[in-house]
Parts: structure tokens; sequence; C-alpha cells
């Protein structure tokens, strides 16, 4: 699917279910990371995450275009459109909208493992435990200045 593509839906479900007229743009947003869809206030652009869309399928992006155009349609009218107001709540719950987006299967594969490193001196047998990788050839033992190493597990 492709951003015409999207467009043409995002009009569609906006006739269909608000009986009013998307009028801006709706796009895929590759650099949205833990968000589903945003709703851009001062441009009134609706930006979709397309990992949902491939991962999750069509009913998830229909749901999150519903969630978006609640957003849209409120502030557009000069509602509250914000999560916690009532009239947000109200309409999301009139076309059936979902508050929150499922959790992705898949994460984007930038995140690290939580893994922890071991690092032993040479000389005093100290233990230093880190979460980054330290540089041995620069890095030294605080207590006796001497050589570390790190233990593989």
């Amino acid at each position: 699917m492709n951003d015409q593509e999207l467009q043409s839906i995002v009009e569609e479900i906006s006739k269909g279910l608000f009986n009013k007229d998307f009028i801006h743009q709706a796009l895929f947003n590759s650099r949205l990371i833990t968000t589903g869809g945003r709703y851009l206030l001062y441009s009134h652009n609706i930006e979709i995450n397309k990992k949902y869309l491939d991962q999750l399928g069509m009913d998830e992006l229909i749901s999150i275009i519903k969630h978006e155009l609640c957003h849209y349609h409120l502030h557009q009218e000069g509602k509250g459109y914000k999560h916690r107001d009532k009239d947000f709540k109200e309409l999301l719950q009139k076309v059936g909208g979902s508050r929150y987006c499922s959790p992705l299967p898949e994460p984007s594969g930038k995140r690290r493992e939580n893994r922890i490193l071991t690092y032993i001196c040479i000389e005093c047998s100290d233990v230093y435990i880190r979460k980054k990788k330290l540089d041995t050839k620069r890095y030294v033992c605080g207590s006796c200045r001497g050589k570390l190493i790190l233990k593989e597990v």
C-alpha cells in the first residue's frame, strides 16, 4: 500500500463514519516507532506507522485511522480533541475506534538486548559489572590500576 491508497481509505472512512470530508493529507511515516499514528495539529495531516499494517493487518490500520480521525474532526470543530477529553472518548466509542493500538509482535530491531558485561582486574580480582562495553586499553582498575579483562559468559 502506498500513500495514495492510504489517502483514499482515510477519505472513505471519514465520509462513511463521520459524514465529513477529510481535506488534508494522510501518509505513512516510517520514523514512527512507538505509536500507531499521529494527528499533526498545525498541518492537520495524519501520519500512520506502516509497520502496523505490515505486521498486524488491515483491521488494526482501520482502527488507528478511526482514532486519528477522531482527533482530526474534533480539532476542526473546536471541541476537545485530546485523549482525556469527554468529546474524544464519546466520539471514539461511537465510531468503534480503539483507544490504544496493539503492541507490535516484531520489535524494530534497533534495541539491544539487556546484556551484562563483567570485567575482572588481573591484579586484585575486583569485579566490575557494566551494561556498556569498556575500552580496556584506556580504563584500568579503580583500586590498584591493574589491567581489566572481559569475562566471557
